[in-house]
């Protein structure tokens, strides 16, 4: 019984902007538990092809949709796409988004309201309409990509943590709405991460890196991996009655206030 509320095995997830980063880690983590994954980008492509062989060559099912989550009428040719062409979709995870770090009196509106674009309005986009297909099945689970920047601010990430603290509400807002109709909406806040984006700034020694593992609890970066069992938790039967939750997977960094410079 344990194994089977993991399982994920019949079931279809769409992951957007699953070609890279934190977000193909959570992908692989879903096809690892049986889901066949439908992979998204915007960028080219190639990029998507090159996702979705490495998907198979990791023995997941996979297959690759460019569009552009932010174009409501490309939305909505992609879903008919994906039903059409693969199955109806069990899981949404929302995970494309950006971020432009400018000082908030430097930036632009239009910088500004790209970022939100993106990171707030593109889930309620693919959302609003991956959502009726699971109405009507009575079942589906919807994952979305927050922040620690949902519950803090940081310098030049303003319209970041706008977008990320409006998303928290979001799907708190989903869940309200969806329950009624056996669909969970959570999310999951990611720490900071070893990727490929982080690199330049996780050596030893670089003030970046002194700081975030000096206010980590766990006192290190966290591994992309680490986010597999949080997103197939939240996408499997096992969180059935879990609903409007925020899972932050930080290695303890909003359970303190951190510690005095001179603590060892």
């Amino acid at each position: 019984m344990g194994i089977s509320l993991f399982d994920l095995n019949g079931k279809t997830a769409l992951v957007t902007g699953s070609t890279h980063g934190l977000g193909m880690a959570m992908a692989k983590g879903l096809g690892q538990a049986g889901a066949t994954l439908v992979v998204n980008g915007n960028s080219s492509q190639q990029k998507i092809d090159q996702a979705v062989a490495y998907y198979q060559s990791e023995g997941i099912k996979a297959v690759g949709f460019k569009f552009n989550v932010t174009d409501e009428q490309d939305v909505i040719k992609a879903i008919h796409r994906i039903q059409t062409e693969v199955g109806h979709i069990d899981i949404l995870v929302n995970n494309a988004g950006i971020i432009k770090r400018v000082p908030l009196e430097d930036m632009e509106v239009a910088d500004f309201k790209e970022v939100i674009d993106v990171d707030l309005v593109s889930p309620f986009i693919v959302s609003k309409h991956v959502v009726k297909s699971m109405m009507a099945r009575k079942q589906g689970k919807i994952i979305n990509i927050c922040s620690m920047m949902s519950e803090l601010g940081r310098n030049t990430v303003s319209a970041y943590a706008a977008a990320k603290g409006g998303l928290k509400m979001l799907t708190k807002n989903m869940a309200t709405e969806w329950a009624k109709h056996n669909i969970q909406v959570n999310g999951i806040g990611p720490g900071y991460f070893a990727t490929s984006q982080t690199a330049p700034i996780r050596i030893e020694g670089h003030p970046f890196n002194e700081f975030i593992v000096n206010r980590t609890p766990a006192a290190k970066w966290g591994d992309p991996d680490d986010l597999a069992g949080a997103i197939i938790f939240l996408a499997s039967k096992a969180s059935d009655y879990v609903n409007g939750h925020i899972l932050y997977v930080d290695g303890g960094i909003l359970a303190t206030i951190g510690k005095p410079a001179i603590e060892k």
